[in-house]
């Protein structure tokens, strides 16, 4: 699979020089000011640490205008900050509902809130743990109008769960994964949690689990895959499993050796529902990871295996998502990156082929930065972030004035990648 010779380039639509973020950043966006387009927050998190045990702290965010203006910057930047091989605790989201998004982050052993528009820090408060830091979950557990509760945890052990008012709602001990995802399953207002391989109720009661299944939960995606109007929800952990709501289990893919990524859309029109991307990783890299070797699968709606990459260059850390809304057609792509070997980041369709090839590599982020319906995909290493389309235009905002609201994908942004497919949110 993953042929190339007929792939589309898109359009550059413009850069942003970052060389004074620091190294290893990681990427969030949204709308932060409230005129009508996304900016850039790059994330620097710290170093001397093993966050294989130990979660990350943010050492230092900085804001950018996507014409490359620095907006603001928190902290300082470190020349041993620590690397992307975990989650870093920050998120954009508009926490207190003015239409800006707030920077959430873990900074210097406290929880803050960081203004948007400013980069004043305009509240700091006492973690529940000295280790509840690996990321940071937004959710609807109290049953307000508008998520306002943050769960917080350490790397494989525990969650807390703090209201708005940072009070502890309750703990869980248990194998929560690598990021836990929320949604109100049974339709009372309030999200349940997908701890790892366990269902907790809004109030933390588990109210079931998986079976069977080895080491931790990688990620975690619900949409409505069987194509019957109802939602299930698919876990990659040691393998790919589905479920329905009640912790039925509707079938098992283990034709993977580390189901690390998985990732829902509607990639074939041959196929009815949707169909379950994922990347297994086949050989674990010895001499580090550009000695492993991982390939790209495709199952359908059944999980039952389409097509499976036979990758030829070496590289095992690959990340695959969902691209929507890219270049207006009915089908979603597969985007594929820091695949390493000498491959670029792309977009796959649902047979593997390679549909557009960037002529650039380094970390992705996307999302539509303007509000005009479509999807930018930005790419970006320690020294300048690119942002691409499908075809030519501008960065203007769609409607000026008028905030964006920050998807639920951008103020859950992980190095984990879940989600929600055709899921109102």
């Amino acid at each position: 699979m993953s042929e190339t010779g007929n792939a589309q380039v898109p359009a550059r639509l413009g850069t942003i020089d970052i060389t004074g973020v620091g190294a290893r950043c990681k990427m969030l966006l949204g709308d932060i000011d409230g005129d009508g387009r996304m900016e850039v927050v790059m994330i620097q998190a710290d170093g001397g640490i093993d966050d294989r045990y130990v979660p990350h702290q943010v050492q230092c965010a900085t804001a950018y205008s996507l014409d490359g203006e620095l907006l603001w910057q928190v902290g300082a930047p470190d020349p041993e900050a620590g690397g992307p091989g975990s989650d870093y605790p920050a998120q954009l989201y508009d926490i207190d509902g003015d239409g800006c998004c707030e920077l959430l982050c873990v900074m210097d052993r406290q929880f803050r809130i960081i203004d948007g528009r400013t980069g004043v820090v305009r509240e700091s408060r006492e973690l529940p743990d000295e280790l509840a830091h690996d990321c940071i979950i937004v959710a609807n557990l109290s049953g307000g109008e508008r998520a306002s509760d943050i769960i917080l945890k350490d790397r494989y052990r525990r969650l807390w769960a703090m209201d708005a008012d940072w009070r502890l709602l309750w703990t869980h001990e248990g194998n929560p994964g690598h990021y836990p995802w929320v949604h109100d399953i049974d339709g009372d207002g309030r999200d349940e949690v997908m701890a790892g391989y366990t269902m907790l109720d809004h109030d933390g009661t588990p109210l079931w689990s998986c079976r069977d299944l080895d080491d931790h939960a990688d990620c975690l995606w619900i949409g409505d895959v069987l194509g019957d109007g109802t939602r299930q929800l698919v876990v990659g952990g040691s393998v790919t499993v589905m479920y329905d709501f009640g912790g039925r289990e509707l079938w098992r893919y283990d034709g993977s050796i580390e189901s690390q990524h998985v990732a829902l859309g509607r990639y074939r029109s041959d196929e009815p529902g949707l169909q379950v991307a994922g990347l297994d990783r086949i050989v674990r890299g010895d001499q580090g990871a550009a000695s492993g070797r991982d390939g790209i699968f495709l199952l359908d709606r059944h999980g039952r295996e389409l097509w499976k990459e036979d990758r030829q260059t070496k590289g095992w850390l690959t990340i695959i998502e969902t691209l929507r809304g890219w270049d207006g057609g009915a089908l979603d792509y597969i985007l594929a990156y820091r695949r390493g070997g000498g491959v670029l980041p792309a977009l796959l369709d649902g047979h593997g082929r390679t549909a557009w090839a960037f002529p650039v590599d380094g970390y992705v982020q996307y999302g539509d930065l303007t509000g005009a319906g479509r999807t930018h995909v930005l790419i970006y290493d320690d020294q300048q972030a690119s942002i691409w389309a499908a075809e030519p235009g501008t960065l203007a905002a769609a409607r000026p004035g008028q905030p964006l609201r920050q998807p639920k994908r951008l103020h859950h942004a992980t190095l984990y990648p879940g989600g929600e497919y055709g899921v109102s949110c």
